[in-house]
């Protein structure tokens, strides 16, 4: 069954360890947000740091695996139809779009969505860590190492397929910065098998 997230919003949910997670941008350049925890323990969650470093690049894709804080592979990308996504960025918030936009009456973002959603398994606002933002394009100059954000190359129906590696919470969004979609909002779809 193939579930909707509405845009600028998101969702949280279990999976189960060797489950699939399929991540699926219905109508091309929208990104989403991932988190996992260890549903056993949820101070275990997703480190970019940890997965960046193993493995020594910063565009994940198909064979790559995301590890937690502890050094536990959580998921693996088992398939990627687009190749580039971001593991460097943080959730958007409301200080995102009070600072980087000027928004005097900010949207809370993912972050706010993210902490939301996740409140249920016991995951408070300081435990959420940098997502894994699919579909998010984020080039780096080789020189300066300034950060562009640019519109995702995803098209309509792209999709990235995760494998648990363990019993885990997840927290889902469909982003809420304008920059980092192309300047408009889209549903994201998910679906596990």
């Amino acid at each position: 069954m193939v579930n909707e997230i509405a845009p600028r919003s998101g969702t949280a949910f279990t999976i189960g360890s060797g489950q699939r997670l399929t991540v699926i941008d219905p109508e091309g350049v929208q990104v989403a947000d991932l988190l996992a925890f260890n549903r056993g323990d949820i101070r275990e969650a997703l480190s970019s740091g940890r997965t960046l470093d193993y493995a020594s690049k910063i565009y994940l894709t198909t064979g790559d695996k995301l590890y937690s804080n502890r050094s536990n592979v959580l998921l693996e990308i088992v398939a990627d139809d687009v190749g580039r996504h971001d593991f460097l960025l943080t959730p958007c918030s409301k200080d995102t779009f009070r600072i980087l936009y000027g928004d005097e009456h900010p949207h809370r973002g993912c972050f706010g969505n993210l902490a939301e959603s996740l409140a249920p398994f016991g995951v408070t606002e300081d435990m959420i860590p940098t997502a894994f933002n699919c579909f998010m394009n984020v080039p780096v100059d080789p020189a300066t190492g300034a950060l562009q954000v640019l519109p995702p190359l995803s098209k309509a129906g792209d999709r990235i397929v995760f494998e648990a590696r363990m019993d885990l919470v997840i927290g889902l969004t469909a982003c809420s910065a304008p920059d980092s979609n192309g300047g408009s909002f889209k549903p994201i779809h998910w679906s596990i098998d």
